[in-house]
């Protein structure tokens, strides 16, 4: 591993022909996330101190002065540990298709993040030791070290979990090394011909990701970085038409064109894996279902027109509880009562068109419960010939009755969750955005007075930063709880994001109930809030708009945003209150 970081260091830092790596992407940190991320927590202690040691003999071997070498391999270190670290935790089983979508989030988050820091120190020692320009320094590190790490990241966790299946799995082995061979082929056109065809990169990276998934993205993307990073350090192919930039430009201008690859080809990644587990679900369900259907006993029974069962098939017995002779002569009795006059209908179109039926309906078990059977119901001659009698066959469809309903309880949770702030339990800016557009048009209307309070936690940020974030959700939380209590049952209460929150205040005696609303949560937040024994102290200012005349949305926003930026300046913990000026038409 070591040996493998210190390589692609020296390679990079050789073609970048200097200590201030001007390399289109920085594949070495990216390498080592990968390889945590592939073994145990307790081993990273000694793969960090291999990659720092490995990356600081290769800057040394680049002629780099030993204390840059020193603080650069050290910028390494932390961007690779504020990485791996976040995934670690957030996704612990990177394995698992089912949080691909959560790991593509963290994993891009915390690699901004990462690079961001490590780009800060980079930089300060650039200028303090090196005598370059910090912004250029931050600039250059930052590209090359986000696409490395996005790149090389991806294609080590992926060799990690394929292995030699990579190129070996049935089905995939020409496949793969064919479509690969046909992104170096392009890339190494596209790069070492002086001609503007980039473009032509592109089809054959989109290939790889509808093909083969993130296998395809990881490697496709790997190489066609590394071919365009040679090329363009050899002063070769179509970035070499980029007049007036300089070497710096060009390197940009392929970390933009690197970029934009990913951009377009990880997304499709995603969407593919995330049909390819869809389907293997659907699959693996359909199996189910198909099995369960294959080793069910149906029950067949015949019937007089009248209803009277004539004949029921043993299985009655496994499924019902009851036995054939148990159930012959019997009539409606064993059907739920709320299902009987739908099933006798049935049962008459049956007899009156000819054609079969298909119900759900609930039957009586023989020890009291119901059970739901799904019935096809046929006409067939009697058995006098004089008439029709009715034949059904009847399954238990009680798992699927009860999957339909947890399935349909799952959606209206899941569209309640869209409307709903998953920290305070609050409704969310969507629902607010839905509420205020149906009380203003009650108030077009109806005349329905309405006012909109906009509330701010005061100096959240600092809480945040001097106590944690952990403390400032519990502050979040009690304070949207606070803000609860103080409106009516009817009024709209909602957290915006962060520490934004609003009220949307109609039919009420306005501004008087408003701004007993902000009077009372005002004086409520003074008092303190205890969060594990400590009490908190965090107030609020409030901008109120209020209008009885027909407004707009936006007029409405804008005037309690300016009240809130009102009492934000008369010094916090208190409200304003501004009404909207009525639009004189002339």
């Amino acid at each position: 591993m070591a040996a493998l970081v210190g390589l692609l260091d020296w390679l990079l830092l050789y073609f970048s022909r200097g200590p201030g790596e001007l390399a289109a992407a920085w594949f070495g940190n990216g390498f080592l996330v990968g390889w945590l991320l592939s073994r145990p927590t307790r081993l990273w202690r000694w793969y960090l101190l291999a990659g720092l040691l490995a990356g600081l003999l290769a800057r040394l071997l680049s002629a780099s002065p030993p204390m840059l070498a020193v603080a650069l391999a050290g910028a390494d270190i932390v961007e690779v540990m504020i990485v791996a670290v976040a995934v670690r935790r957030k996704v612990p089983n990177i394995r698992d298709p089912r949080r691909w979508i959560e790991l593509g989030g963290v994993a891009t988050t915390s690699t901004l993040l990462a690079c961001a820091v490590s780009g800060v120190l980079a930089a300060a020692a650039f200028t303090l030791i090196g005598g370059g320009r910090f912004l250029s320094g931050f600039i250059s590190w930052y590209a090359a070290h986000v696409l490395g790490m996005v790149i090389f990241g991806t294609a080590t966790l992926v060799a990690h979990r394929e292995g030699r299946a990579l190129f070996t799995a049935p089905g995939r082995r020409w496949s793969f090394a064919a479509t690969m061979l046909l992104v170096v082929a392009v890339s190494t056109v596209v790069f070492w011909l002086p001609y503007p065809v980039l473009f032509l990169a592109y089809p054959p990276l989109l290939l790889a990701a509808f093909r083969h998934g993130f296998a395809g993205v990881a490697i496709s993307i790997l190489l066609f970085g590394l071919i365009g990073s040679v090329a363009t350090a050899m002063d070769l192919g179509p970035i070499m038409l980029v007049d007036g930039f300089g070497r710096s430009g060009r390197v940009a201008v392929l970390q933009l064109y690197i970029a934009g690859a990913c951009l377009m080809t990880i997304p499709v990644a995603l969407v593919m894996n995330e049909r390819r587990r869809l389907n293997a679900r659907l699959r693996d369900s359909e199996q189910r279902f198909r099995m369960l259907a294959d080793y069910s006993h149906d029950v067949i029974v015949r019937m007089s027109a009248e209803g009277v069962r004539l004949y029921v098939s043993p299985s009655a017995r496994d499924l019902l509880g009851w036995s054939p002779d148990e159930m012959l002569g019997m009539r409606w009795s064993l059907v739920h009562p709320d299902d009987r006059a739908r099933q006798q209908q049935a049962m008459a179109a049956v007899l009156a068109n000819g054609q079969p039926h298909t119900e759900v309906y609930r039957i009586r078990h023989k020890d009291g419960h119901y059970v739901w059977i799904e019935a096809v119901t046929r006409p067939i001659p009697s058995i006098d010939g004089d008439g029709m009698d009715i034949i059904y066959s009847g399954r238990d469809v009680s798992s699927r009755v009860a999957a339909e309903a947890a399935l349909e309880a799952s959606r209206r949770e899941l569209e309640r969750q869209v409307r709903v702030d998953a920290l305070t339990g609050l409704a969310n800016r969507r629902r607010f955005e839905e509420g205020l557009d149906l009380a203003l048009m009650r108030l077009r209307r109806h005349g329905t007075p309405l006012a909109l309070m906009y509330l701010d936690v005061d100096y959240f940020k600092r809480i945040n930063d001097t106590r944690g974030h952990a403390v400032g959700d519990q502050v979040l939380c009690a304070f949207a709880r606070r803000l609860a209590d103080s409106v009516r049952a009817t009024d709209l209460v909602v957290r915006l994001g962060g520490d934004e929150f609003a009220v949307v205040i109609e039919d009420a005696r306005l501004p008087d109930a408003a701004e007993a609303v902000a009077r009372k949560l005002v004086a409520e937040m003074r008092e303190g809030i205890d969060i594990d024994g400590t009490a908190v102290v965090a107030t609020t200012s409030i901008g109120i708009g209020y209008t009885d005349t027909p407004t707009d949305a936006v007029t409405l926003k804008a005037v309690a945003d300016a009240a809130l930026y009102e009492a934000k300046r008369a010094g916090r913990n208190t409200w304003r209150i501004r009404p909207v000026t009525p639009v004189v038409e002339r």
